[in-house]
């Protein structure tokens, strides 16, 4: 970390424990603690080791094409009167920052002498990484699926069973992110032995939310030396990601954490309103409790059964939040805001229309920001564009009067 943070005087990194302040732990079933107590025991371990950090850092730059670049947003900044930088993740092979995750856990998996790999998804991000790796590695891959989001991200399903896995629907629940999770711990459950999960997310029993933290980290590495270089000091005044679970968050704000001098803003799908009953916005209106075996804020009703959540984009309508990012929320390290589906909308055609990057609906709620706070002339603001919007494509067609050329902002 740049400094610590003593104004607040909290540390925002995990604890031995496997918590943020009071959120995160271990809630796990039995059969699973072997598998999740060696993983917990290992992975800084491996993670630490030249040779694990050499191969990682050669699939990263060689196969994955990192560093990704930080491009200043010139029409953008001169739009919102501030040097708008944005953090390319969407030039990542396979479109997002998720490779970032996968390449590292995959190899955790085979250290772990593991032969079969499951992973969940919900926008098809996650997946089709996962399969690609495993392609790569030549591992047998399952993915779980929300029927819901395999018919809005049907070309994704089609990549990832090209690439060789099985992707297997979910026609439970809500039919998506969620469900698609609660299968894949099924699973894992059922084949401890030979089996490691994916997650793909910050969320999870500890270590997965640090682990997957540490993996997305390279994004906030890169963005110190990209600052550096361009603007002659290595931070940023303004941070800006959207979070479903939390990951590419997390990696956008992980150096970061104990900088005073950085404000971290975490963008969550609202959905058709806060007070709509169609949300996801968890920070807004979750509640402390447990869901896929860490404590987190949830949705859930005043009997404690998870309500189903609700975004246009399929990578955020998720019922928790990582526990790292509900830490920083309710500590006000971070400023959170409720992003409707229209202002993603929106966001996404104007990123489109002004600098030539069709950004992913994820994304696109990071983006908004930008018509929600009001930033000084000298602010630098970096925001991660964490995926590209060729899985979106559709839906955008669907919501957007993408033939008017003089498409404005609402």
């Amino acid at each position: 970390m740049t400094r610590n943070n003593s104004k607040k005087g909290k540390i925002f990194t995990v604890n031995s424990k496997g918590f943020y302040g009071s959120f995160g732990g271990a809630y796990i079933p039995e059969i699973l603690y072997s598998n999740v107590e060696n993983l917990r025991k290992s992975y800084l371990e491996i993670m630490k080791s030249p040779d694990f950090r050499r191969e990682l850092d050669s699939l990263l730059k060689d196969y994955a094409g990192r560093p990704t670049s930080l491009f200043y947003a010139e029409r953008l900044s001169d739009r919102y009167g501030c040097k708008i930088y944005l953090k390319r993740e969407d030039l990542n092979h396979t479109g997002a920052h998720k490779i970032n995750n996968v390449l590292g856990q995959v190899l955790f998996a085979q250290r772990l002498g593991k032969t079969r790999i499951i992973a969940e998804t919900g926008a098809g991000q996650h997946g089709v990484a996962t399969a690609t790796v495993c392609a790569l590695m030549n591992l047998k891959c399952i993915v779980y699926m929300g029927a819901t989001d395999m018919e809005r991200q049907y070309l994704n399903v089609e990549k990832m069973k090209m690439l060789g896995a099985e992707v297997r629907p979910v026609y439970s629940g809500s039919k998506t992110l969620k469900d698609a999770t609660n299968e894949a711990i099924r699973d894992w459950c059922c084949n401890p032995e030979d089996t490691y999960y994916v997650i793909g997310s910050t969320v999870g029993p500890h270590p997965y939310p640090d682990m997957v933290a540490r993996f997305q980290s390279v994004i906030s590495k890169e963005i110190k030396k990209q600052l550096k270089a361009k603007e002659g000091r290595d931070y940023p005044d303004y941070l800006i990601a959207c979070v479903g679970g939390g990951s590419n968050a997390s990696g956008t704000f992980y150096e970061y954490l104990e900088d005073d001098r950085v404000k971290l803003i975490a963008a969550e799908a609202a959905g058709k309103g806060l007070d709509s009953g169609c949300s996801a916005a968890t920070i807004h209106l979750g509640k402390e409790g447990i869901i896929h075996g860490s404590r987190t804020l949830v949705m859930q009703t005043d009997d404690g059964q998870i309500e189903e959540a609700y975004s246009v984009s399929a990578g955020l309508d998720y019922p928790g939040i990582g526990p790292l990012q509900t830490f920083l929320a309710r500590s006000k390290r971070s400023e959170v805001f409720a992003v409707t589906d229209r202002q993603a909308l929106d966001a996404a055609m104007e990123l489109t229309r002004m600098e030539g990057i069709i950004p992913a609906l994820e994304s696109a709620h990071a983006v908004a920001v930008l018509n929600l706070k009001k930033f000084a002339p000298l602010d630098i603001v970096v925001i991660t564009v964490s995926g590209r919007g060729d899985k979106d494509m559709e839906t955008y067609l669907k919501n957007c009067d993408y033939k008017n050329k003089n498409h404005k902002r609402s």
